[in-house]
């Protein structure tokens, strides 16, 4: 592999790289590692835009994400989790942060295995809210697409040579002629070099134990679903019953995008983000601190 694909040498990234300060925090007495967070735009926001990765994602891979929204006043947090062998703990694990940063209610917007578990956070948390909105990306309902339920018991012992060759094998399956799709796989091939082993053995351990959303407890929640019809990660059944847990739900569909279309089409994947968002200006539950969404959304038409 090359030093650097092309978008982690590009001013953009270093940009924001250089003036977005990544923050571990530790909010388990078992974890030396803790969550990696970038938090950009108004601190005085208290329900942000929190951005979750798929499996083989970091925090930063919705750099342009961050850099768009907060340029708009819109607080944005990526964050990407230590490992974890339960859903259950995830879920816990994720409270914790969220009491630390002192968020009460937080719009999640997740990309696949992100997407699934921001469904079961707002599942475990039902009782007594903590996510005021959902955006997901690529995402499902049901692990057991996957069929991975008898492997998933075995993946904490597995090199992580061998578990990166099973999450790249699953990349784009036929070459990308796009050339911002390109770049987007090469970015997270890279990004996915950067996990430890305990990282792509806890992440997949949690995409494959065998589980799904009780959806029913999510009614009330505003829920956008982001989906490509080119490349689609996930199979046509997968999604069907995605809409159906959520008849509610804004659909919004990307001609194009490949896998990770939040990299390959930001600029379409942003204006859906601030549609979803505007929702909830002027009121408790605002993400930003002026009401600048509706303006920007002029500039894309």
């Amino acid at each position: 592999m090359s030093s650097g694909s092309e978008w982690a040498q590009s001013p953009e990234y270093l940009s924001f790289r250089s003036n977005v300060p990544l923050r571990r925090i530790i909010v388990d007495s078992n974890d030396q590692t803790g969550w990696c967070t970038f938090d950009c735009g108004p601190k005085s926001i208290k329900s942000p835009l929190i951005c979750l990765p798929p499996v083989s994602g970091t925090a930063d891979i919705f750099f342009r994400q961050a850099l768009a929204l907060s340029a708009r006043g819109i607080r944005v947090i990526l964050a990407e989790w230590p490992p974890y062998w339960s859903i259950k703990d995830w879920c816990e694990g994720f409270r914790k942060l969220l009491d630390y940063l002192a968020l009460s209610r937080v719009h999640i917007f997740g990309a696949s295995l992100g997407g699934y578990l921001a469904q079961k956070f707002a599942e475990y948390t039902s009782s007594s809210p903590r996510v005021a909105s959902l955006i997901l990306c690529n995402s499902f309902t049901d692990t057991s697409i996957f069929k991975g339920e008898d492997t998933s018991s075995v993946y904490w012992m597995l090199p992580a040579l061998v578990l990166k060759k099973m999450l790249l094998s699953n990349f784009e399956p036929e070459p990308a002629r796009d050339p911002d799709i390109l770049r987007s796989t090469d970015f997270m091939v890279e990004k996915l070099e950067t996990l430890t082993q305990s990282d792509l053995a806890s992440r997949l351990t949690l995409n494959c134990v065998e589980s799904y959303v009780e959806a029913h407890k999510l009614i009330h929640i505003p829920v956008t679903i982001i989906d490509v019809f080119d490349g689609a990660p996930l199979s046509l059944q997968a999604r069907e019953e995605l809409y159906k847990c959520y008849p509610q739900a804004k659909l919004a569909h990307l001609k194009t995008g490949g896998y990770f279309p939040f990299l390959s089409r930001s600029a379409e994947v942003n204006l859906h983000l601030l549609i979803h968002l505007r929702q909830f200006d002027n009121g408790p539950l605002a993400s930003s601190d002026k009401s600048l969404i509706a303006n920007i959304i002029q500039e894309f038409h």
